[in-house]
């Protein structure tokens, strides 16, 4: 088959990475896509970025599968208008993609259903908003309702911060117009999980668990980013652990939002901290993370295109992914200035050698310069990937692989997957 993949990063690198080893997979098309994507798979303008111009997309190159990446064009109903002319497409309708569009839909959502979260107030006031802060303990996390692109979410230590975020937040100086309305929520402490299911509106079939590191910083510290690596690994979280992650949260949202009328077919993210009392739910995403999908899909061990086909077909079954055990890493190369203002321009060096090392390295933000040089193009810049017998070789082959690849301003953590060598 066909498969039409939308979007330009990391995830989109890797997805039609994987998409062109599958046997049931012809043809891989990204739209627009980027230089690695170009590698793998044949990259396409589309006319327009909207449901509207990825549908005409999706005709022209005869299409069998549309897979969305990114969140924008999930929430902006990309997939009800595949689905009214009958064009197979993965992915949430423009209703169950709230989950993600909006922090005060999900949070309100949790509530009814009984899913495990953080304690909130949902506020459009920045009045309304100070006053809240006296319900709060510090530090407290105050989160932009709208899309952020992962950048949304700011833990304040005192009451002087947490004011200076709202007056930014509502201001429009910090996310746009993302910022006017607030949810201040309870800070959770323990260890973050991601935790991505396949779903088909009624069943979910759990992929590995993941980390994502968020902050720019070694040791959590600095503001937050996109992600600047994840690691997958089996012993993240026990299968007895799985099982409650399962129950609690993943079919019980399926089921909620089946009950409400809103069927929710797609990857379905659960950000989860692990508390002293249990999973909690810190957010969800309505696709696949970004760059746990790197990890992710570097121990996916069957056809990814057959998977995706099935249960865009309203068809998920247990038994339909499956994973090598191989611990694997993603570390985010980032640019000058990111998560702030981001320097462009960077000729970039060494990914050949880089791959000569063990690793696959996933462009994010790249492009060719008018001397047809590789150069930045974005924040994150490259996910350098690998995997190991154990963590710690994935890890030791990821870093080696990280210092073959130079530019100017290059940013990196250099602790990506160490808290899991405490299960090794």
């Amino acid at each position: 088959m066909k498969v039409l993949v939308l979007g330009s990063g990391g995830r989109e690198h890797a997805i039609a990475w994987r998409l062109k080893k599958s046997a049931s997979v012809l043809q891989v098309y990204v739209a627009p896509g980027n230089p690695g994507c170009a590698t793998v798979a044949t990259c396409i303008k589309p006319h327009a970025g909207t449901p509207e111009g990825y549908l005409t997309l999706a005709r022209q190159v005869g299409a069998d599968l549309t897979v969305v990446g990114p969140e924008a064009p999930l929430v902006d109903g990309v997939v009800d208008a595949f689905q009214a002319e009958n064009l197979p497409i993965f992915g949430p309708t423009k209703a169950a993609a709230q989950l993600e569009g909006s922090k005060i839909f999900a949070k309100r959502f949790m509530e009814r259903a009984g899913i495990p979260t953080a304690g909130f107030v949902s506020t459009e006031d920045p009045k309304e908003a100070a006053q809240a802060l006296e319900r709060f303990r510090y530090p407290v996390v105050i989160k932009a309702d709208g899309l952020a692109a992962g950048k949304g979410v700011v833990i304040c230590a005192s009451r002087q911060e947490a004011l200076a975020t709202i007056q930014r937040m509502f201001s429009g100086a910090l996310v746009g117009a993302a910022g006017r309305r607030l949810v201040i929520e309870e800070f959770l402490t323990g260890e973050e999980v991601s935790y991505i299911g396949l779903c088909d509106g009624e069943h979910v079939v759990a992929m590995e668990p993941s980390q994502d590191h968020k902050t720019i910083f070694d040791g959590d510290q600095g503001p937050n980013t996109g992600g600047m690596g994840a690691y997958s690994d089996s012993r993240i979280l026990s299968p007895e652990m799985r099982d409650v992650v399962q129950k609690s949260v993943m079919q019980r949202t399926v089921d909620q939002m089946a009950a409400e009328g809103v069927p929710f077919r797609g990857f379905l993210y659960a950000g989860l901290m692990m508390t002293a009392e249990g999973p909690k739910v810190l957010e969800f995403n309505v696709r696949l993370g970004d760059p746990e999908t790197q990890a992710l899909l570097h121990r996916l061990d069957c056809d990814f295109g057959q998977a995706l086909a099935e249960a865009a077909a309203g068809r998920v079954r247990e038994d339909m992914l499956r994973f090598s055990p191989d611990p694997s890493i993603c570390v985010v190369l980032a640019a000058h200035g990111y998560p702030g203002t981001v320097r462009t321009g960077d000729p970039i060096s060494g990914i050949a050698e880089a791959e000569a090392a063990g690793a696959t390295v996933f462009h994010a933000g790249t492009r060719f310069n008018e001397q047809q040089q590789l150069v930045t193009a974005g924040g994150r810049v490259l996910g350098v990937t690998a995997s190991g017998a154990t963590l710690p070789r994935a890890i030791e082959t990821a870093y080696a692989a990280c210092m073959k690849i130079n530019f100017d301003g290059r940013q990196m953590r250099t602790d990506i997957g160490r808290k899991g060598l405490k299960r090794w």
